[in-house]
This record gives C-alpha cells, structure tokens and sequence, in this order.
C-alpha cells in the first residue's frame, strides 16, 4: 500500500494539510513520488494537490481514504517543497501558499487548477524505403518525390516546413506514410522567448586584476575555501556583470547549476542579452512577461537539467535547477525583491536559504548595498571603473535659491541640455509621472480627489484625464470645482510628462523619449524604448526610478535628478538609504563610454548626508554612518520588524479588530527580548478600504513570529475577523 501526502493548494488559511489518498495499483500512479502534482477529490470538488511525501501506512484504514484522480504532466522537487514550507512559516503565511510558490507556471489553484502542456509538431523523416525510392525513380507524384528530396537533405521536417519547401499538405504526408516511404512522430517545440535586442552587448574583455581577485573568492568558496556568502561592492561601471558570468562559467565547469536574479527583467534587458549571448542554450529566462507557455517551456528545460542557469527577477529563485551551485542577486538593494502579495517573502532571504540548504554560494552585488548586507557579508571590492574611466562629476544645485516662478528644471540644468549635440545623450529623472501632482480650485482650496482612496487625483495630458496611481480610478479633468464652481482651477507640481514638454523646447531637433509606468504599459514597450534610445543618434530619456535601474548607453555624458530630496519627505526609516542609492545609481549611468560624464542633483536640501555622499561618490562612508545611526534608533539590522496590516470596506469593525488582534498579541510577545508593539495606527483608505496598522520591534523574531501565527490561527478558527483581510509582512520595506 503506497499512502500519498497530499498538500491541497488553496488559498484559504483554515485549510490544513497535508491528507493522506491511497495510490492504486495502476502504472499511472507507479511515479508518483514527492513533488508529483495530483488531481484530488476534496469536499465534493476536484482541486490541485501537491505530494509532499509517500508513506507506506496511513492513520486511516484503506477503505476510508479517497484515490487521486489524475497525475499532472510536471512536478516539483521536494527540495523547492521544504523552501516553500519554510517560507510559510518565516513569513506567517498558509503553507498551501508557501508550497505553491515552487509549482510549474500555469498550475493554478484549487478548483481551477490546471497546467500548461509542452507543445508537440508533427515531424516527418525519409524511411530507407523512401530512399530506394527515390534513388530507383520509383513512380511518385511531383509533391511526394519534393518531399522525399526535402528530408533526404534535412533528415527531418515538419509540416509547415515541408508546405514551404515542397508545397506538400497534409495528404500528400499521409499518403507517403501509408506507403512507408516517410514516417512521422510528434515532437516538442520549444516555445522561445523574445529578447529585445537594447544597446551593445559588449564583448568579452579581459577582466580587471579587482575582478580576477573577486573571482578567485567566489570560486573559492565554490570549493569550499572561501565564505559561501558574499558581497560584491563595485562602483557603478566597475564590470560586476562581468564577474557574476565568469563566476557562473566557473560554476558550470564544477557541473552545478546557477540562478542569477535581477530586479524587474523589463528594467535590465541589457543584462539579460549578455547573459544568454554569453551562456546562449545553457541558460532560460523566467518572468511574467512572457507567455505561460513560453514559461512552462523555459522552466521545463531547468527541470531536465536541458539548461543550467536561470536568470529572472524574484520568482526565479524558485527555478527547478538540480545540483544548484550558485545565486547570484544583481542590484540587491533594490525593494522590488519584496514580494507584495501573501506571502510577503524577500527573494534575497530565500535566496540565501535556498543557498544555504544546498551548500551553493550566495553572491549579492550592487553599488548601494544595504546596510544589512554590508554589515553581514564578506566583502569584495571594484573600486574603480573598467579602463580607469573617472568617475562623473557631481553638481548639487539648491533650487532654494530659484524663484518657484522659473519652472521646475534649474537654470543651470537648462543650460546643460541646451548644449547637447549629437551623439550626446542624456538620462532625466523624476519620481513622480503624470503631468502635474494634483489640481486644485483657487477659491476654496478643494483639490480633485480620488472617491476610492485617500489620495488626490494625478493630472495626465495624455487622455485628458486624472487618474489615480494607487487604484487605478481615473475621470475626465474637470472645467470647475465640484465644491464652489469656480473655474479658477490651478496645476501644482511637475510630472514626468511636464518634465518631457519642456525638455522637448530645449533639445529640439534631439529626440526625447519618456520612460514611465504610463508609456511603457504594453507588453515588450519597457524594451522598445530603451532601444530605441540606445540607437539614437544623441537624445535624452525622461522617466520616474526605471530610468536609474543598470542602463549602460556609452554615449550619456549627462544625469540629471530632479527633486532629490522627495524621498527624504518619506516617514520611513530606510528614506535615507533609499535617497543615497538613487542618486548614487542615476549618476552611475553617466560617462560610461570615452566622454567624461556630469551629474546634476536638484534638491531643497543640499546639505541632507544621502545627497552630500552620493554627491561625494563615499559609499562606505555613508554606509558606516547609516548603520550607526540604525543602531542608536534600534533597527535593522540590529533587530527586526514584523508589520500585521488590516483591511475592511467599513472603519469601525476595522478598528475593533485591529484592537482585539494587539490584545491577543501583546501578552504572548511581552516575554521576548526587547519587543516593543507600535499601534495600531491608522493609514489612508485605499481602493476603497480603511486600513490600520500594527509594527512589532524585536531583537527575538522567532518567538514573535510564532506568537503572531497561534494568534492569527485563533482568530480564523474562531472566524473572529470576518470581513477583514489580514496579512502578516516580516521584514517589511
């Protein structure tokens, strides 16, 4: 009797497994081992099933327990069961939904479970029969003796092909067939993916004596000689792809497999091009972008082992790769390693679990670590850039001492990108898109606000429309207040599209494009820009943070960052961090290439310590003075924060559960080493829901976490939170 342990994938918390279901004596149930995805009767429907492990008993008697009905194509591999496992119960979530975070692309869940299939053509091949055929002039049709010499030449095609080179169709095939002159079987298809080709993929130079020694240690801690988790540190265009590939290859000939992450595969097209120009059928590329199949495809190739390296944003550190060796995290500081749904895992946490649990290297890089990576690793450094290039020269200009009256962009910024000429180009960012923050009446004061969330509406030319950035609400702009009437309605702030318009006016006849959520929705569109202003004959690229994120174009001699010190404004204790890696990362994509580069910094505080280092180009500096500072307020990473947010379309039972959720919180946590509960606090409406917020402080997180999962199990039992959404964010950024 082979009992299988079967882990529903469903959504609900309540719900836990694993259930045991007796496997039958058929062939079709023989490979059902752990990993094995299953179709399973439960509570009178069909729903999706994990195994996550196979017994030869179960606490139930055979006649009590239910067969699975169907075995899925693909599977999983227990390894990727134990990481999703872990990661349900580090960041307080169901483990169905920690589990489910390894399964192939297009599984689904529950009831509507399903799976993407490998694509399969029919392929024709000339039989030895066919060959005497042809070689005796045997009697054929002109169509049949086409085809005949077609796959005498290419030994196998398919039909398309075959349509093409010898205008046979389906008849034709079929009638060979009969006759045993051809046979045909049906084989894969690889769906490939599209690469958008952007900027130069640069050849392979012979490597700094910094980077052979940040080789050397990875490779030695491939053998075992070195630390197995490392930081890579290289000022911007100091060659740390270069490293991550060579560290790759070394791990390739080791026969281990590697998994490289970037931040978001639409922002880092040129690292991904020379990736897989370098490492070409060796490595498959996972991300949303591409189709499910087109993902199946790429993921069914790591799970053969049919490529060794995966390279994807934070989702790919689930990527089925066996004997894994490496994980490589490009542009680790970046907060799009956060998973925002539940659970709210952090790719770069997994990513050193996983590495952990396989005895593989852990090697983050960035030229603005975080302060927790810099204070937890072993560090290696590029501290100047390939060729010796200098590095830009910094300008903060304090837009103080500029009469609001003169616009948005700095005298000084204008002169700057007047003075462009061809092939010059220049990179201007933005945080903020849209034409202008908001739009308020100059008689009462009301300002056009979104009816869903607490926030005011953005002004967007394009659509003649106001729209909301946080729900997606959007309405015509209005022609009067809505409060008083008056037409006296006035735009405040700038935007990106406003940013665009008026750089259009100084730079005319150079072309400038605009990188933001807005222009680049479609699929492919992030790509499509980029090229096309690589391949600019001079120009200027305008967009919000996308436009700071590893871009590498020889001929930008500027970077301009306009309203630095908004992020400053924030109420969060990683505003600082944030403030220095942006202006740090902007000004790196300047003076890559033989002409010296320039950055210009607009801010209302040029004195703030993020803007004055970056501007300094002092890293390590501000990093030591950051962590100082962190250690003196008590934060990461000298303890850890743990977040439980609650949602609700109505305030007051919103509020009374937020309370009732600290009063069965606080008592179990009171005992643990410097814990301080914060809250709940309210935080603005959004998408139509109130929300309240409660953060826990601590030095012990283990014993908070597993106060917060008996509590949250308690409440669900008791279906004390009904109509509330509950989500627990540990380590939240």
């Amino acid at each position: 009797m082979r009992i299988a342990k079967v882990e529903p994938i469903t959504t609900a918390r309540s719900l836990r497994g694993p259930f045991d279901y007796l496997l039958g004596a058929g062939e079709e149930w023989g490979g059902v081992d752990t990993g094995s995805l299953l179709i399973v009767p439960f509570a009178r429907r069909k729903i999706l099933g994990v195994v996550t492990a196979v017994a030869g008993d179960s606490e139930l008697p055979a006649e009590r327990l239910a067969e699975p009905l169907e075995v899925l194509e693909a599977s999983t591999t227990s390894e990727l069961i134990e990481l999703g496992e872990w990661i349900a119960e580090r960041y307080c979530s169901a483990r169905s939904r920690g589990i489910a975070l390894a399964l192939p692309p297009g599984a689904g869940t529950g009831s509507r479970a399903r799976m993407a299939r490998t694509r399969t053509e029919v392929r024709a091949a000339i039989t030895d029969a066919g060959a005497e055929a042809l070689a005796e002039a045997a009697r054929l049709g002109s169509r049949q003796r086409a085809v005949l010499e077609a796959l005498a030449d290419e030994k196998e095609c398919s039909g398309p092909e075959l349509a093409e080179s010898a205008g046979a169709d389906s008849t034709v095939l079929r009638r060979l067939a009969e006759r045993g002159l051809i046979e045909r079987r049906k084989a894969p298809v690889r769906r490939r993916p599209e690469l958008p080709a952007v900027g130069d993929v640069a050849a392979v130079s012979e490597l700094s004596a910094a980077q052979r020694g940040a080789v050397a240690s990875v490779v030695g801690a491939l053998d075992g000689e070195s630390p197995r988790e490392q930081l890579l540190w290289g000022v911007t265009g100091s060659g740390k792809t270069e490293v991550y590939l060579a560290a790759i290859e070394a791990t390739l000939e080791r026969g281990r497999s590697a998994i490289l992450l970037v931040p978001e595969i639409g922002l880092t097209p040129q690292t991904l091009a020379r990736v897989v120009a370098r490492l070409g059928d060796r490595a498959a590329v996972l991300h949303s972008g591409l189709s499910e199949g087109e993902r199946y495809d790429e993921w069914t190739r790591l799970r053969t082992g049919e490529a060794r390296v995966c390279v994807g944003p934070r989702s790919a550190v689930f990527a089925p790769v066996g004997e894994l060796g490496l994980i490589v995290v490009d542009e680790e500081h970046d907060s799009s390693y956060k998973q925002e749904g539940d659970p709210r895992y952090d790719a770069r946490a997994v990513a050193r679990r996983r590495a952990r649990s396989a005895g593989a290297v852990y090697l983050a890089g960035s030229a603005t670590p975080r302060p927790e990576s810099w204070s937890e690793l072993d560090r290696l450094e590029l501290r100047e850039r390939v060729d010796a290039r200098p590095m830009p020269r910094v300008s903060v200009l304090d837009m103080r001492e500029v009469s609001p009256k003169a616009g948005p962009l700095h005298p000084g910024v204008r002169d700057a990108l007047s003075a462009l000429e061809p092939p010059e180009k220049a990179i201007v960012m933005l945080n903020r898109r849209g034409y202008a923050p908001h739009l308020s009446c100059s008689v009462c004061g009301e300002t056009v606000g979104c009816p869903h969330c607490d926030v005011s509406l953005v002004l967007h030319r394009a659509g003649d429309r106001m729209s909301c950035h946080h729900c997606g609400y959007g309405e015509p702009i209005p022609r009067e207040c809505a409060e008083c009437g008056s037409v006296a309605l006035a735009r405040y702030g700038a935007g990106t599209e406003r940013i665009e318009s008026l750089i259009r006016g100084l730079v005319d006849p150079l072309p400038v494009l605009r990188l933001d959520a807005d222009a680049a929705s479609r699929k492919g569109a992030h790509g499509e820009l980029l090229r096309r202003f690589g391949e600019a004959d001079g120009g200027v690229l305008v967009g919000t943070q996308m436009v700071a994120k590893g871009h590498d174009f020889a001929d930008v001699v500027l970077s301009v960052l306009l309203d630095a010190d908004s992020t400053l404004r924030y109420p969060d204790f990683r505003a600082e961090e944030r403030t220095f890696a942006l202006v740090s990362q902007l000004g790196g994509r300047s003076g890559r290439g033989r002409r010296p580069g320039r950055v210009m910094v607009q801010t209302l505080a040029p004195d703030a310590g993020p803007i004055a280092a970056a501007a300094g180009h002092d890293t390590p500096g501000f990093l030591e003075a950051e962590l100082g500072r962190r250690q003196g307020f008590g934060y990461p990473p000298f303890a850890s924060l743990i977040a439980i947010e609650l949602a609700a379309p109505e305030e007051p039972p919103l509020a009374a559960a937020a309370e009732r959720v600290a009063a069965e919180v606080e008592p179990l946590i009171e005992a643990a080493a410097d814990t301080e509960l914060l809250g709940p606090a309210p935080r603005f409406r959004r998408r139509g829901r109130f929300r309240r917020r409660l953060l826990i402080k601590t030095t012990a997180p283990e014993t908070v976490r597993t106060a917060i999962a008996e509590v949250v199990e308690k409440l669900g039992a008791e279906r004390s939170l009904q109509g509330i959404a509950l989500a627990v964010d540990v380590d939240p950024q």
